[in-house]
């Protein structure tokens, strides 16, 4: 059946590569230009008159052109560059296969040789890159782990990552979305001091520890070549953001408090190797809270939740329902006071939900009339009598009374990480469903991947 996508100016690279990640080579689009929320009703009209409506009869009456053969992908073990070290560098800087960066060049010794030590089948099919549609392999997963210059021990952690991309629920096709989003990846288990991982000092810095950063660098090559974003393709982040190293938790800290970390609240309980994924738009740096009780320290991480709380909150209600969950870091000093006197991680996320509030006019606001991505621009009053938020946001029509910005105090994610000897917290604002928190288990015994394929023994079913 003939259809026709219409899209805005700068976004038909994105929309025909989607086509194609859908199988639907030479996607037939129609142009709306200019940007749809930067100009009045009736220009838009015009506009849509003298642009538009020819290009939608055109696509609605033209054949459908089949796809030229032999312009697929390479296979994996095709030999795609040769040459020096800076032969290839420009190469793959060229082709869009780097992201500018040093690389080590993935040769098929190289990648066999970090695949073959925990005895994984490397033409394995974990899943579907959406939206390229291309298969998630270990050998995909391998030749961009050589790449980042990772280890192979580290394999294990990135094929639990290779699981948060391909689960539906993290929704990994919206990671060029033009706010421009970065996954943060969450370490948890014995797996942070068996291989290395920093949960120290510059716990978010680049560099500050090698297994941190390469394995965040190892996300963002996978993203752009086997999932296709680049600014040519999916990518639209208008400004975008550095790439974020993964977040190892303190697990000696949350241990000594008595407290569960991160991964326990999506299924995984302390001592488990885990990874847990969400997308992050703004961060906020929480510096110096000064106070030796949670009453003297909770107001100032309450504030800071709620001023990293912005258009995110179209997540509370509009453009997710109930998704938006925030981040905040803290140091294992300022846990440790919670600790002390006793609290529980969930009494500090019913404080935090009680404390970190704003104005119902400015929640309203974000949500409607300062973005065009709620629907109705409705009050919070009208969305609480129809169930849409809780009824706590319409207890009265007072546009001064303050209001939560998440649905429930366990929306609010805590972990505990970096300097033991700094009063610092961080809070990152979330990207609701456009990158969802998802959580996998790490599984770093060695595989019988191999030994199934070939004997198809029972057993290993």
């Amino acid at each position: 059946m003939p259809t026709v996508s219409l899209v805005c100016e700068g976004f038909e690279r994105q929309a025909a590569a989607t086509g194609r990640g859908l199988g639907f080579d030479d996607l037939p689009l129609a142009l709306l230009q200019g940007h749809v929320d930067a100009q009045s009703y009736d220009d838009m009209v015009v506009s849509f008159l003298a642009h538009t409506v020819d290009q939608i009869v055109a696509g609605l009456t033209s054949p459908i052109r089949e796809p030229e053969e032999g312009t697929g992908d390479p296979s994996a073990l095709d030999v795609v560059a040769s040459g020096t070290i800076d032969d290839i560098h420009r190469l793959f800087v060229m082709n869009a296969w780097s992201d500018g960066l040093a690389i080590i060049p993935p040769t098929r010794e190289r990648v066999e040789g970090f695949i073959a030590p925990s005895g994984h089948d490397p033409w394995r099919v974990i899943g579907t890159a959406r939206p390229s549609g291309r298969d998630i392999t270990v050998w995909s997963v391998a030749v961009n782990a050589v790449m980042a210059g990772c280890e192979p021990a580290q394999l294990p952690v990135l094929l639990a990552i290779a699981d948060v991309l391909v689960d539906p629920h993290y929704g990994v096709e919206h990671s060029g979305n033009t706010t421009g989003a970065d996954a943060l990846i969450v370490l948890n288990g014995p797996v942070i001091t068996e291989l290395g991982f920093n949960h120290g000092p510059g716990a978010m810095r680049d560099g500050a520890g090698a297994p941190n950063t390469v394995v965040a660098r190892w996300l963002r090559l996978f993203l752009r070549n086997v999932c296709d974003f680049t600014a040519d393709e999916h990518d639209k982040a208008t400004f975008g953001n550095s790439s974020r190293v993964v977040l190892a938790e303190d697990e000696a800290a949350i241990a000594e408090i008595g407290w569960a970390p991160v991964a326990d609240e999506f299924g995984h309980p302390m001592g488990t190797d885990a990874v847990t994924m969400a997308r992050m738009n703004s961060g906020l740096i929480i510096g110096s809270v000064f106070g030796s009780t949670p009453e003297q320290i909770l107001p100032y991480l309450a504030d800071g939740i709620a001023r990293v709380s912005g258009w995110d909150l179209t997540h509370v209600y509009g453009l997710g329902q109930g998704h938006f969950r925030p981040l905040l870091v803290l140091s294992p000093v300022l846990a440790r006071i919670f600790g002390k006197a006793g609290w529980s991680k969930r009494d500090v996320q019913e404080a935090l939900f009680l404390q970190a509030r704003i104005p119902a006019w400015r929640f309203e606001k974000l949500i409607g009339e300062w973005s065009n991505l709620t629907a109705g621009r409705r009050t919070l009053v009208d969305l609480a009598a129809d169930g849409s938020v809780p009824t706590l946001f319409g207890e009265s029509a007072d546009p001064d009374r303050l209001v939560p910005v998440v649905t429930a105090p366990d929306k609010i994610v805590i972990a505990v990480a970096g300097d033991p000897n700094r009063t610092n917290a961080y809070v990152l604002s979330h990207d609701g469903p456009h990158g969802d928190w998802t959580s996998k288990p790490i599984d770093r015994s060695y595989s019988t991947d191999l030994v199934c394929s070939i004997d198809n023994r029972d057993a290993c079913s």
